[in-house]
């Protein structure tokens, strides 16, 4: 057979939503995951890094665009619309939990082209972003699907997701045989609302992931059947990580008691001026302050009265991290016990500057590249935090501060129908990386989640667009 009788290359992506390296690389060395660890045999399993927030929605962005969520418009799972730009009255809010996930499109640069819109016809199931997709390529899109999925969310039932997940699998695996779409994006959400409910070292998750693994399998079976496997790419990665939560700090209620006027989800039409809070994950917060206000992003240019109330904040325990814009292409870095930084961006370069301390503990840097930005953080606890910062306290729709969780904590107590016991969306190690599975040995290793687009594109052989913060590992 010549290159030319060769069926026309595509890609398939998988994502198990919430899975660690560790947990995946486990379970296919327990033999749970035979279809994977074939894969890891012939390809590669590596560990990059996910954009922060860690959190479903923003983290699709990589995948879907190759950008970076925070300039593109996504800087959490719900945020404060201060330019009442795209919000309506009276709230001013968004968030994708419900039914305003179908406005994520809208919010979105529009100057920034999603995959769907680049390799057509493409096809895709319980994707967050669906740009460039008709609804007859978008599965988990129907009303019927809607219903399902909130009952199955409201009522709490994990073995519920996990039966979604082989439905929605099932029926992929199918129309990728069938319409042999060049692009397939397929999210196997299990992992996450098992690791939620029961810790994400839970059987629950083996089983999760199991089902990931039979519909690579199946996937596979049929590309060999009839002869796409030698030119199809299959990958499997997550957007996020997991790590155990003891205590649940709800930033909401706290401030309430503080006899602060509040706006945060779900009652966000509740009386309320003094502050936004808007969680994500549960473990990282944008907060909002003076909401009547036009925009007010510096936090230098913010009423000193916030600046007593910063140092409250940052003596709570479940407070890591305290993250602060100071204006265009400088940030602020504040820890209880580990001293302030700064961040400074400055024409795709980026330093790190202690102040009274370290908080990142990586060590000053000057005039990094975004490559040896990575490589100064990869081995610490925030791997690639000082990109990720950058990136997203440059976003105009991110808070006035930004809050990451200490370990063992996370910042929402209430309205959850699953209780959480594990959590996402801080700057920690186990939230930042996640695995990326290969079926083809790469060209380089891969470092970021925001490389998978370019890749893809690459391994169809169409021309990248502009602006992309990511580079093909191909």
């Amino acid at each position: 057979m010549t290159s030319r009788d060769l069926p026309r290359p595509s890609v398939v992506i998988l994502v198990a939503d919430g899975v660690r390296p560790d947990t995946l690389a486990a379970a296919m060395d327990g033999g749970a995951l035979p279809a994977l660890a074939q894969l890891r045999t012939e390809g590669g399993l590596h560990r990059v890094t996910t954009v922060f927030p860690s959190v479903t929605g923003p983290a699709y962005a990589p995948f879907l665009m190759g950008r970076y969520p925070g300039p593109i418009g996504l800087p959490a799972l719900r945020w404060f619309d201060r330019q009442r730009t795209v919000t309506a009255f009276p709230d001013y809010t968004r968030s994708y939990v419900g039914s305003e996930m179908r406005k994520i499109d809208r919010d979105l640069d529009p100057t920034a082209p999603t995959i769907f819109e680049l390799a057509t016809p493409s096809l895709a199931a319980l994707s967050v972003i669906g740009r460039g997709l008709t609804p007859s390529q978008r599965e988990g899109n129907s009303l019927a699907f809607a219903l399902r999925a909130a009952r199955t969310h409201f009522s709490g039932n994990v073995r519920g997701w996990l039966d979604i997940d082989r439905d929605i699998g099932a029926i992929i695996a199918r129309r990728i045989a069938a319409e042999r779409p060049p692009f397939t994006f397929c999210a196997l959400t299990g992992i996450d609302k098992s690791s939620h409910a029961y810790g994400h070292g839970s059987p629950f998750v083996v089983d999760a992931m199991k089902i990931v693994d039979e519909t690579a399998a199946q996937i596979r079976r049929d590309a060999e059947r009839d002869g796409r496997w030698a030119t199809m790419q299959l990958w499997i990665v997550s957007d996020h990580g997991h790590s155990p939560v003891r205590d649940h700090d709800d930033l909401a209620s706290l401030f309430r008691s503080w006899k602060l006027g509040v706006r945060a989800h779900p009652w966000v039409l509740a009386p309320g001026h003094d502050i936004g809070v808007m969680v994500s994950g549960n473990a990282m917060a944008h907060l909002y302050f003076d909401l009547r206000t036009a925009p007010l992003r510096p936090w230098n240019a913010l009423p000193n009265k916030w600046e007593a109330f910063a140092t409250r904040v940052l003596e709570r325990p479940s407070v890591d991290l305290m993250l602060l814009p100071l204006g265009t292409g400088i940030s602020e870095i504040r820890s209880s016990d580990r001293g302030t930084a700064r961040i400074v961006e400055h024409e795709g370069r980026f330093s790190y500057r202690p102040l009274s301390g370290d908080p990142l503990g990586v060590g000053a840097h000057e005039s990094l590249s975004a490559t040896d930005a990575f490589d100064a953080t990869v081995d610490s606890d925030y791997p690639d935090a000082i990109v990720q910062i950058a990136k997203l306290l440059g976003s105009p729709r991110s808070g006035e501060m930004i809050l990451s969780a200490a370990r063992n904590w996370d910042f929402r107590g209430k309205w959850e129908p699953i209780p959480h016991v594990s959590s996402h969306g801080a700057l920690h190690r186990d939230h930042m990386m996640v695995p990326l599975l290969l079926n083809r040995a790469a060209s380089r290793a891969p470092r970021r989640t925001v490389d998978i687009m370019p890749s893809a594109l690459a391994a169809l052989g169409i021309a990248l667009p502009s602006g992309l913060d990511g580079t093909s590992y191909f």
